[in-house]
């Protein structure tokens, strides 16, 4: 999806969808007069503070301050990027999004389907290989791996048989065509002509998308032979770099605990897994790439890397620590034995032992440095410089001066060189190139106050549009003391002018700021007005709001004048006394 996206598909969209829907295919909602109710889901609560608005499409939470409509929703909920929300919802919804209907776009759309729906079928393939007869010992090497058979079924593992057309027959009895296959990855071209099943002999891991779409596979043998593993390759729909195994199960998990594990492997992830250790990934044995972390970041800035305990473990740990810190992750590592990883731990010591691990996980600064010591010898000269050289690389990447100065002094303490040493190799670096300061998850906050006026004057233009050219005639914008109340008014305005909807749904779309959204939705969850007449309670609000912004003005005006007189300047001081008398004209 390419450039800005027209207002106008965005109304659509939210014009087709129940925000009641929406959300309710997450938490469980309970109706409450002609709204619904749920504790929040994006903070922990006893009493359901968390309301949806099937009239407004609006969600809004009294306990946080969390609130939006369906995109918002989603952006908060499953920490998708904007563009992806509305893609979710407009494939929901049947929307045509811009440049969606260009000849080329449509084709490529079209081919990811057909991609996705080959893969649905090759797995499908793969799983009753591994239930016929013949597959006796491929069972049983998994049961011998510690996979229990329910987790055979829930990660949908299968065979591929030694035939070397086995899942090529089957896919033409499905009239997908060879050239469909070679580019979902599961065929190779013989030299001779024809083509070849890309897997034969092993057993199958489908490779699931958060949206639990089937992407591609891994391969693994059932002895010593090599290649242990082979993968998909790239494809149109698959990028190796770009997904993490298991998230689409573990997502929730991970956001639940604001803590990801992360291991390498397929086995890595599937036994802790089913043994209770849900908060977690594998980044399918490579060093975790910038795309994968931000993957994470939708849920967590907390991390623990649970990679082998060889040195090809030790290099995809070091690679990957400082591109976390870059993405102001928080990490920690738990270097795994020699010979050793998560699934033979499980297996070997229990669950509870690589939980333990986890908890007492060490930091990156104590984990690079023992790595550092074993390779370079700290007692020699040399050895020092290399082991601080790079510690301070890493050091170097963080933004808080007070972490870095922490790090310097325990790096200092640690190889026994005087900290100004220390400091003076860490100036010589260029300054890191510093990622933004990570934020909370739960963005939702409760807003400073407002005038009451304002934000009940506002509730009031949402509900009746007419009110908006009255209320425009009387007060301007800059009459509002709140730059978020502001905001919104001069919003309404320029949309009634334009003669655009202003439903609050909408409405949110055209306002960047997250507080000046969330107000909206707050003023519409306001109790309605009962002990005095409409039209009374417009008036009274709109004077409210007139008589504070004189009294801001005047008090302003009375430090001007303060100033005017310390500075001896007379030709302003009267000026400005001219302007507060007739300030309290209006007033009177």
């Amino acid at each position: 999806m390419a450039g800005r996206i027209p207002e106008n598909i965005l109304e659509d969209i939210l014009g087709r969808i129940d925000i009641v829907e929406i959300i309710s295919g997450y938490i469980p909602l309970k109706k409450a007069g002609a709204n619904f109710k749920a504790n929040c889901p994006f903070h922990h609560e006893k009493t359901a503070s968390f309301m949806v608005s099937p009239e407004r499409q609006i969600y809004h939470c009294f306990g946080c301050g969390e609130s939006g409509n369906a995109f918002k929703f989603l952006m908060r909920h499953e920490r998708m990027e904007f563009p992806e929300a509305v893609e979710m919802l407009a494939k929901k919804t049947g929307v045509i999004l811009p440049d969606q209907d260009k000849p080329e776009l449509a084709r490529a759309a079209s081919l990811s389907n057909q991609l996705y729906k080959i893969n649905e079928l090759a797995v499908n393939y793969y799983e009753n290989n591994l239930y016929a007869a013949s597959a006796a010992a491929a069972i049983k090497y998994l049961l011998d791996r510690g996979v229990k058979p329910e987790t055979i079924k829930d990660f949908h593992l299968g065979l591929a048989t030694a035939s070397w057309e086995g899942l090529i027959n089957y896919l033409r009895s499905k009239n997908i065509s060879l050239a469909l296959m070679e580019q979902a990855g599961l065929v190779l071209p013989k030299d001779s002509g024809g083509y070849y099943d890309r897997f034969r002999n092993r057993i199958i891991f489908p490779i699931f998308d958060m949206r639990s779409r089937m992407l591609g596979f891994g391969a693994r043998v059932m002895d010593n032979s090599l290649p242990k593993y082979i993968n998909s390759p790239e494809t149109p729909i698959y990028t190796k770099g770009k997904n993490l195994f298991g998230l689409n199960l573990s997502k929730d998990f991970i956001r639940d605990a604001d803590c990801a594990v992360i291991v390498e492997g397929y086995l890595d992830f599937m036994i802790p897994y089913q043994e209770g250790v849900k908060n977690i990934v594998a980044s399918q044995g490579t060093a975790l790439t910038l795309e994968q972390i931000k993957l994470l970041k939708r849920y967590t800035y907390n991390v623990v890397m649970v990679y082998d305990g060889d040195t090809a473990g030790e290099i995809a740990t070091l690679r990957s620590l400082d591109i976390l810190i870059d993405e102001g992750i928080n990490v920690r590592v738990f270097p795994l034995p020699k010979g050793m990883d998560p699934d033979t731990l499980v297996r070997s010591k229990g669950i509870n032992a690589l939980k333990d691990k986890i908890e007492n996980a060490v930091s990156f600064f104590d984990y690079k440095l023992n790595v550092l010591k074993s390779r370079h010898n700290i007692k020699d000269a040399q050895g020092k410089a290399k082991i601080a050289s790079e510690m301070l690389l890493t050091i170097n990447k963080f933004d808080n001066a007070i972490l870095r100065g922490e790090y310097t002094k325990k790096l200092s303490e640690e190889m026994d060189v005087p900290e100004q040493h220390i400091l003076e190799e860490l100036h010589k670096l260029k300054p890191a190139v510093l990622a933004p300061v990570a934020q909370s998850i739960n963005l939702g906050v409760k807003l400073p106050e407002i005038n009451p006026a304002e934000k009940q004057l506002i509730k009031f233009m949402l509900e009746e549009v007419e009110l908006i050219d009255k209320v425009m005639q009387q007060l301007s914008p800059s009459d509002f003391s709140d730059a978020r109340t502001a905001k919104i008014v001069s919003v309404m305005h320029e949309l009634v002018l334009q003669g655009k909807n202003i439903e609050p749904s909408v409405l949110m779309n055209y306002l960047n700021e997250d507080e000046a959204s969330q107000l909206v939705c707050e003023t519409m969850f306001m109790p309605p007005l009962t002990d005095q007449g409409r039209e009374k309670a417009v008036n009274d609000c709109i004077l409210r709001i007139k008589v504070q912004r004189l009294k801001s003005r005047r008090e302003h005006l009375h430090i001007q004048i303060k100033s005017a007189q310390s500075l001896g300047d007379e030709d302003k001081l009267n000026s400005l006394i001219q302007e507060f008398h007739n300030l309290i004209k209006k007033g009177d």
